[in-house]
């Protein structure tokens, strides 16, 4: 048996320059942090000479081509494409948060179940290291190239190294993951200004970020300007700079995204957040792709009271963030 925990994310700026339709002409980079918060999966030897797949649903499938979750599909029909003498796997999933709110996990779960089965099936059970540049890429390719998702790479590179990270997409297609160098006293106040507040709203990505995709020619001038408040704010972060700053960064890249396709706000969610600024939040953001999930405000302890009344039918999530991507954490 293996059990692989993958952390989920938070995407602070550069959403959307990761998409291979902008970085193949010109560089993205994003700001993103693991947080802990995460998706397990466990990989097992099953009795009965079938596959058991344990998530939201329950599958039993006599073969790969017969599963309906299209991630466990690809994956197991590139590592694992026969039972071999009458071997048969359990595959279960869980997650600290639901599926669909904005936090990677979709991603996470891939990177999670490609670490786990190879683990398993490759060395007899016992534990084995791979690196994250092979993770992220192997999750790339199940999601990007071969379920033909139209999402970028920044989850599945997140998600495999963990930690504060500045990433850059090259137009050769290099990908370059830098950690960010931040003093434990400003990552301890971002860390303590960070408020996540659930919507209640669960949607997928795809279809926000299909639209974005295909507007890229138009957006991309405001993708420019998203870039360059990522790279602003790896300097407000690593010169220790004030955290109201970040909340303004995020701010200007929330008033910028939000026009990027029609599924991204709504009124509902842009009265959350205005109130939430009301209550003195120094700015924030739908996490991922928008339509739902978590809304992050930044704001300073001594608001954050006044927040939590004014967003009180809201259940709010604490985070502290992680520095550990993708890894095995039982075998036996």
């Amino acid at each position: 048996m293996i059990v692989t925990k993958t952390p989920l994310r938070i995407s602070f700026l550069g959403g959307g320059t990761d998409l291979p339709e902008f970085y193949l002409e010109e560089e993205g980079a994003v700001l993103s942090s693991t947080i802990d918060k995460a998706v397990y999966v466990t990989v097992h030897d099953r009795f009965e000479p079938d596959y058991r797949l344990s998530y939201t649903q329950t599958e039993i499938c006599g073969s790969v081509d017969e599963m309906n979750h299209g991630i466990f599909r690809s994956v197991l029909k590139r590592h694992a494409p026969d039972l071999k003498e009458g071997r048969g796997l359990d595959l279960f999933s869980v997650a600290d948060v639901p599926h669909g709110t904005g936090l990677g996990g979709s991603s996470s779960f891939t990177v999670g179940l490609i670490h786990a089965l190879r683990a398993h099936l490759e060395d007899g059970g016992q534990k084995r290291s791979f690196t994250p540049e092979e993770l992220a890429d192997e999750a790339c390719r199940t999601e990007i190239e071969e379920l033909r998702e139209p999402i970028g790479k920044q989850d599945q590179y997140v998600a495999a190294f963990g930690g504060m990270l500045f990433i850059r997409f090259q137009p050769s297609g290099q990908i370059q993951v830098e950690r960010l160098n931040v003093a434990g006293s400003m990552k301890e106040k971002l860390e303590k200004s960070v408020m996540l507040f659930y919507t209640g709203i669960s949607r997928s990505a795809s279809g926000v970020l299909r639209e974005q995709r295909d507007r890229i020619k138009t957006i991309r001038p405001e993708l420019r300007e998203m870039k360059a408040l990522a790279e602003k704010l790896k300097v407000t972060l690593e010169t220790g700079s004030s955290v109201s700053k970040v909340g303004h960064l995020l701010h200007e890249g929330w008033k910028l995204k939000r026009g990027w396709a029609s599924g991204i706000s709504s009124g509902q969610v842009d009265q959350w957040y205005e109130r939430a600024l009301m209550a003195g939040a120094s700015g924030g953001k739908i996490v991922g792709a928008g339509g739902g999930g978590f809304l992050m405000v930044i704001a300073e302890p001594d608001a954050q009271p006044r927040i939590r009344a004014e967003l009180k039918e809201l259940k709010q999530l604490p985070v502290a963030f992680a520095n550990e991507g993708s890894r095995i954490v039982f075998t036996d």
